[in-house]
């Protein structure tokens, strides 16, 4: 029979595709969510009942246990950019990984991937570094064979970074950004998953490895790539951090104000976070230990980020009919 796999967060970002791909290999693959009617377009990644969705609440012992039973890998995608109700950061990426990995254990599953992120840091400003080193710890003593992921910013057709910021270029003269400076090494979501799948098949030594693609570059420089794409000219304003943190707390009492209703454009953890580097250190082990080779931007970004372009998918053809003559 074939063998099986449990990927909470599995429908998620990063974790589709390594749910697609443990198919192609042959796993049968459970994908644990919290909405499986969100989910259902995962099932076409294998063939009938090859892929499941399957309910979980993470924050349950007995949730994930029943998820878990009978795996012989699993891999936690799970993580929160901005805290909602009590999908905290603590419940979610701490207590949250800590119990993944220990009911693992206890169920006797052979191996763990656990996706984590560039700086997490027990010692870090934001809760979301804290939290992310939290869980890392807490894996690495229930699942001491674990391979831990820690990936730069994710970019992909479905990501929330790249997709953002295209968006807002369409309004107005200027792109406010955070940070300008930070530098960032973006990765493609589907050599995560390749790294993912390396760890779930035995063919990644246990331990952490950072993942960043081929190139470095600063948050302007990634705004100015991708204005250059959508074709579109916008000043690129870079607000301080002590601006963007008296913009945060406002956004927050907003937010309470509003009982959740509104969401804020930014919190004051993320811009936390946005004042570190967000790259692959020169110590760690990384693609090049796993034989995997990292997608540059340049390969990816216009395949998805095109209709954001005046004129969309035609925005080419009307470029070349201005060189028609009459």
């Amino acid at each position: 029979m074939s063998k099986l796999v449990t990927i909470f967060g599995g429908s998620g970002f990063v974790g589709r595709y390594v749910a697609r791909r443990l198919a192609k290999e042959g796993w049968r693959v459970r994908v644990a969510v919290r909405n499986t009617n969100e989910a259902m377009f995962v099932r076409p990644y294998g063939i009938v009942g090859q892929v499941e969705p399957v309910f979980c609440n993470i924050r349950d012992d007995a949730s994930v246990a029943a998820v878990t039973e009978g795996a012989d890998a699993v891999v936690n995608c799970v993580g929160v950019l901005d805290e909602r109700g009590k999908n905290t950061f603590a419940a979610v990426q701490a207590e949250g990984a800590e119990r993944i990995a220990r009911i693992a254990a206890s169920l006797g599953v052979g191996r763990m991937v656990h996706v984590s992120a560039i700086g997490a840091d027990a010692a870090a400003a934001s809760q979301y570094a804290k939290t992310k080193a939290t869980g890392e710890d807490e894996v690495k003593a229930h699942m001491p064979d674990a391979v831990i992921l820690r990936p730069s910013i994710v970019f992909g057709p479905e990501d929330q970074f790249f997709n953002r910021f295209a968006s807002m270029s369409r309004f107005g003269p200027i792109l406010p950004v955070v940070g300008a400076n930070t530098r960032f090494q973006p990765v493609y979501v589907d050599d995560v998953a390749a790294a993912a799948v390396k760890g779930v098949l035995g063919q990644a030594a246990p331990g952490i490895y950072e993942l960043g693609g081929p190139d470095v570059h600063s948050f302007r420089e990634l705004m100015q790539m991708m204005l250059q794409i959508v074709h579109r000219r916008r000043l690129i304003l870079n607000i301080p951090f002590w601006a963007a943190r008296v913009m945060a707390f406002g956004f927050g009492i907003v937010r309470v104000l509003s009982l959740g209703i509104i969401k804020p454009p930014i919190t004051k953890d993320q811009v936390l976070n946005l004042a570190v580097d967000n790259v692959v250190a020169d110590d760690a082990r990384g693609f090049d230990a796993l034989g995997i080779t990292p997608t540059a931007m340049e390969a990816i970004l216009p395949d998805y980020l095109w209709r954001f372009r005046p004129s969309g998918q035609f925005d080419a053809i009307k470029d070349s009919a201005k060189n028609l003559k009459a």
